[in-house]
């Protein structure tokens, strides 16, 4: 039966048009290369190519066969490159758990370069509520989290601070506040305030509450959705509400009080004592990054 080898060979030479060049490519004599696509031709009982011009050419039969041997050699590769991570020790998969709020552009391409550096390990991203990753974590259910930063989970778990996630106090372009400048607190008073409520807590704890009339959501995707609708004034990340504010949809609150930007904590979270593999270990310290 036909080997990898003489595959290869036989797709080798494909590409680069002779029997010579694929001898060069795979650092063999020619004469082993054109022996070992002799031999594949007697193994499969069928004439892969037409030997009578200066250059092989496919016959008919060697067209049709070519795209199983590109999909044997390409399973074959897949394989090697597994054997290769688990010799290298890495992880078949990695759980990655984070508030929706940190879901920015410098995250994703941190995913994508940990695609491109650990191609054989499977990666798991599910996004939830800060007070939720913390135990995720803790439970087992994550390898690695990132929340907006809670001091009561310090001896649960370990926290590395990474950075601060900027907020900007936003509204509708035609909520009455939009047209108003030096906003102090007792302008906001009267107007509704759309805030984060966590896990049925009605405490916000990564920004602050200054209206009177407080509209509850269960994450910022749903309160930018309602600012968008005009039904009240928010704190949202940055990264969220720049693109609005740029085409004019939203308006950013000059807040008197806020001197500079209203940034809270982020933490990366880890279960205490646990070992990483190399492929956590690496998102792990490129996530420490994540705000450079």
């Amino acid at each position: 039966m036909n080997n990898v080898e003489q595959l290869r060979m036989f797709i080798e030479t494909i590409e680069l048009g002779s029997f010579s060049a694929s001898a060069k490519k795979l650092g063999k004599v020619q004469s082993a290369v054109s022996q070992g696509i002799a031999n594949l031709e007697i193994d499969l009982d069928v004439q892969l190519f037409d030997r009578s011009t200066r250059k092989p050419s496919l016959t008919p039969e060697g067209e049709r066969l070519k795209p199983y041997a590109e999909a044997i050699l390409h399973q074959v590769n897949e394989f090697q490159a597994v054997v290769d991570s688990i010799n290298k020790e890495e992880e078949a998969l990695v759980r990655i758990t984070f508030d929706n709020a940190l879901l920015m552009p410098a995250l994703t391409k941190i995913l994508a370069e940990f695609d491109q550096k650990f191609p054989n390990t499977s990666l798991e991203v599910n996004t939830i509520s800060s007070l939720q990753v913390a135990s995720e974590v803790r439970l087992g259910r994550a390898d690695i989290g990132i929340m907006l930063a809670n001091p009561s989970f310090n001896k649960l778990v370990d926290l590395c601070f990474i950075g601060h996630l900027p907020f900007y106090a936003v509204c509708h372009a035609q909520y009455p506040l939009a047209s108003m400048s030096k906003i102090n607190v007792g302008d906001l008073t009267p107007h509704k305030q759309i805030a984060l409520k966590e896990d049925r807590v009605e405490t916000n704890q990564s920004t602050p509450l200054l209206s009177a009339n407080i509209w509850w959501a269960n994450d910022f995707l749903n309160i930018k959705a309602m600012v968008i609708e005009g039904l009240g004034w928010s704190y949202l990340p940055a990264h969220l509400v720049e693109q609005e504010i740029v085409a004019g949809q939203l308006c950013k609150l000059d807040l008197t009080f806020d001197y500079k930007i209203w940034s809270p904590p982020i933490d990366l979270v880890t279960e205490k004592n646990h070992s990483r593999g190399p492929a956590q270990e690496w998102l792990f310290e490129a996530l420490k990054g994540l705000f450079d």
